[in-house]
């Protein structure tokens, strides 16, 4: 029978030497996710790997449906056992697919399980899971303690109390910070909004008459976000063409918004140029990483995400929002000196050597890769996404000076993915010396392995 390898992805003996020396025992800090503060703070031991797999994975979800598999075993009522029992049978169909390599790496790190799971196993492992999971009392702070997590960032609105980040500081060995994320005050054109911004009025007690007042109300949030000792902000973009225009015409399209008065693309297009140069001052103002996730094409399938909800397997990748657009809008902010550090993340894969070129066009003296490319994300977290970045964004910008990977995940034992990562990226570097194009001495390459794993990232951060 086969069982998992340890040698996975390190395709030479110096790949291994590069990963078992470097990068395998470097702590993670997880600067981007989408974990639960509160479950966190609650830390209760998990039901079973059903839950621990697929109560929050879209990932999984949509492989599951892909397969004609019914949507009550997916997010519908049947119970982590039975979506468990599921979801092993089209595992080992999986083939070339991320899931097949992370749930082979989550069971070894996490169970000490060699084999793959099959719908023929399933039963047994499910059992042999579940008991180890109360023999261990696995709860989220154990897997991430056991992950050697350092940091991890969740991901919260403005209106967000930060309730349980306050209860988890200093409690826990792993530090749970957040990240600014002000998606819901720029999608103005949406039903909600007029909605939401009475909710920040009342969160942060600023009046909110105008766009302006919006902007202060934002501005006093990431105050209180700064606090809590987060420098992390994240804004979606999921398709923005740039576009100026006067004060006047930006408190126009404000107000239209709030009366929710029907919007054109160009009120939309002038909006959101206002408002992601608006952040991107209060960001620098701050001393705040700017991440921008460009390139997302939400709920596509309108029916099912209006049924069960946003964020559930129905987003997609698009391609209508030009590597210009987010140029001139970092552009503006450098003529003005606002420019803050800022990480870019081209969902469109075609995008990415275009948007590297674009983020070394932005560095200066302020900081060692200023602006960069992001880890390769969401649909991008694979191996071939991996070595595309890796093989071909380093000839344009230099790989060394990268902050790693991320998760992006709502699962906690999604932590094997940076094991992933930092595989397949001594395996390029270790190609890169046995092809003959690097022969500089061992310590400097050993020195870039650990920075990209967790040096780069903490100094870019200010952890």
């Amino acid at each position: 029978m086969n069982t998992f390898n340890e040698d996975l992805f390190l395709t030479s003996p110096l790949a291994k030497h590069l990963y078992e020396s470097y990068a395998k025992d470097q702590p993670i800090i997880d600067y981007h996710c989408h974990l639960v503060a509160q479950e966190i703070y609650e830390n209760e031991v998990f039901e079973d790997l059903g839950q621990m797999w697929l109560a929050h994975d879209h990932y999984k979800w949509r492989a599951m449906r892909t397969f004609g598999i019914d949507e009550h075993y997916i997010t519908g009522g049947a119970s982590f056992r039975e979506k468990f029992l599921k979801f092993a049978e089209i595992l080992p169909y999986l083939a070339g697919n991320p899931l097949y390599v992370w749930c082979a790496l989550e069971l070894k790190r996490y169970f000490d399980i060699d084999e793959a799971v099959t719908g023929d196993n399933a039963e047994r492992i499910y059992d042999q899971t579940k008991q180890l999971i109360r023999e261990k009392g696995m709860t989220p702070q154990w897997c991430m303690e056991k992950s050697n997590v350092e940091i991890v960032c969740t991901t919260e609105d403005p209106t967000d109390q930060l309730t349980y980040h306050k209860k988890l500081a200093g409690k826990t060995k792993v530090k749970v910070l957040t990240a600014f994320r002000p998606d819901n005050a720029m999608f103005m054109e949406r039903d909600s909004f007029a909605g939401y911004v009475d909710i920040l009025e009342t969160v942060s007690g600023v009046e909110i008459t105008s766009f302006n007042s919006l902007i202060d109300a934002l501005e006093t949030r990431l105050v209180e976000f700064r606090k809590s000792g987060t420098p992390v902000s994240d804004d979606g973009i999921p398709e923005f063409t740039y576009a100026e225009a006067s004060e006047s015409e930006i408190e126009e399209i404000f107000q239209r918004a709030m009366n929710n008065e029907t919007v054109c693309k160009e009120d939309i297009d002038r909006y959101r140029t206002a408002f992601l140069y608006r952040m991107g001052q209060i960001y620098f103002r701050h001393a705040f990483v700017m991440q921008l996730h460009v390139g997302t094409y939400l709920g596509a399938n309108t029916s099912k995400a209006e049924s069960i909800g946003a964020s559930t397997g129905f987003d997609c990748i698009d391609d209508s929002t030009a590597v210009m657009s987010v140029g001139k809008l970092l552009d503006r902010l450098t003529r003005e000196g606002t420019l803050p550090k800022t990480i870019l993340y081209p969902l469109d894969i075609t995008k990415m050597e275009s948007f590297a070129v674009l983020a070394a066009g932005f560095c200066d003296s302020s900081a060692r890769g200023k602006v960069q490319l992001g880890a390769p994300w969401w649909f991008n977290d694979q191996v071939a996404g991996l070595e595309r970045q890796f093989e071909s964004v380093s000839n344009l910008y230099p790989l060394s000076l990268s902050v790693g990977m991320l998760t992006d995940s709502r699962s906690f034992i999604s932590y094997p993915r940076h094991e992933l990562y930092r595989r397949v990226l001594c395996d390029y570097l270790a190609k890169l010396v046995n092809r003959g194009e690097y022969f500089s001495d061992e310590k400097f390459l050993g020195e870039t392995i650990r920075n990209i794993c967790y040096g780069n990232v903490k100094e870019y951060f200010g952890f």
